[in-house]
Formats: C-alpha cells, structure tokens, sequence
C-alpha cells in the first residue's frame, strides 16, 4: 500500500540514486532550479560507496526547508544502515561491504567510533534516514527505489521488494496501474519501458550519470561523475 499520494500543481521531478556524489547533486539542483509549486522526487540511496554521504543529506535537508516539496523515498542502503545502527531495518551485517564505511568516514567516523556510531551522526541526520518512504504515488506515476513485484496489486506490494528487486521486476510487465519510476539496478542510460516502467540509476558512483527527469515537459537532465555541467535533452514520456 502506498505510503504517500499528492498532486502537485507544479513541475515534476524524479533523481536517481547519488550514493553520496554531493558535488553532482549540487551541479543538478542549480540547473532545475525547483520553485514553488514544484515537487522532487528521490528514489533513494543517498549514501554509501560515495565520498560525502554526508553532505548528500545536509542538502535534502535544506531542500526540505525550500519552497518546493521534496519527497524523500528509502533505498536498500538507506534500510542497511539503519539496521547497523541499531534501528528498525534490514541487513546491517552487510552495510559496511556495501559502501557503508565510506559513509561513516564521511561523518568524521574512525575504526575505533564504529560501534558507537549512532551517536556520531547528527540527531537531525538520523531522524531524515529514519522517516523516509517506501513509496510515492502521483498518478500515472508510482516512485519507488528498486521496483514491485510484477504479480501483484499495489495494495498487496511488499517493502522487501519496493527496496531490493531487481530482473524479476525489470524483464517483466506488471500488474500495477502506473508506470513504475525506479532507480537501484544502475544502467548505462534511462530504461524506458512505458507504460511500465522507467529505470532512473545511471550509475553516478561507478563513473556514469546522475540522472534527474522532468515529467511535465518530458526534459532529461544529466550530470556526469566528477563533472558540474549538466546536459538537458528532451525525453519521450508518452
């Protein structure tokens, strides 16, 4: 069941996974310029692997304070990390071999401050990591990080597979009416498989793309790893 529905009276905006690339992200946000009215959709992964996780936060939380509205989605590594940090998630045993002590460097941390490190990371940070979605509905579209499983209704949709899926869900059509917005399975460039689905991961941290779509005029707007141009083409959405 979707965790959020709004209709925006603005423009539409979906970035795909920065895996702590704050200087990409920043390159972005400048070249959309979100105002008022306009909502942002992430679809996760904003850390690990990357150099400036932390960073990547402190700006979704500025952009939280903007005059559009951000929406914020959990990713598999987001739900990693909070489980190694003692809170409600998955998988911490497999944080730190996914990129997670890059992450922790990030915020100052050393070998020594690991099992402490709740305690390092700032409140506000831990309270942003804690309250994202797993979902975000806004007809025809349905953001999610990963994906959903192909054989069922979006009532009967599970976290596991919203934050981990992968080819099940890419090779095959689904049973949801919308068209998926996903990021996780980094790819050389856009999936666009309409009506279904459309794969938003570029692969930023492997030294590919981060990726930004515009709905509402069908405008692609991409960045490259290290670099702080940002290309703008149009995208068929229809």
């Amino acid at each position: 069941m979707p965790d959020r529905s709004h209709k925006g009276s603005g423009r539409l905006f979906a970035i795909g996974d920065i895996h702590g690339c704050a200087g990409e992200l920043e390159a972005l946000l400048k070249a959309i310029a979100p105002a008022a009215g306009d909502t942002i959709v992430f679809v996760g992964d904003y850390v690990d692997r990357g150099p400036a996780s932390r960073d990547v936060v402190e700006m979704a939380l500025d952009l939280e304070q903007s005059r559009a509205e951000a929406v914020f989605l959990k990713g598999n590594h987001e739900d990693m990390m909070l489980s190694f940090l003692g809170l409600p998630g998955h998988y911490g045993e497999s944080f730190l071999f996914n990129g997670g002590v890059a992450t922790l460097e990030s915020y100052g941390l050393r070998e020594d401050d690991i099992a402490e490190a709740i305690h390092h990371i700032p409140h506000r940070h831990i309270d942003f990591y804690r309250r994202l979605a797993v979902n975000y509905l806004r007809p025809p579209y349905l953001f999610v990080h990963a994906g959903i499983s192909p054989v069922l209704q979006l009532e009967e949709q599970q976290t596991e597979d919203m934050l981990w899926i992968r080819q099940e869900f890419i090779f095959n059509p689904h049973k949801v009416d919308a068209t998926v917005v996903f990021g996780h399975t980094p790819m050389r460039g856009v999936m666009i498989d309409l009506p279904y689905k459309l794969g938003i991961d570029t692969g930023l941290v492997y030294g590919g793309k981060l990726t930004c779509v515009e709905f509402t005029e069908g405008a692609l707007y991409q960045v490259d790893r290290g670099s702080h141009h940002v290309k703008t083409r149009s995208i068929p959405l229809r």
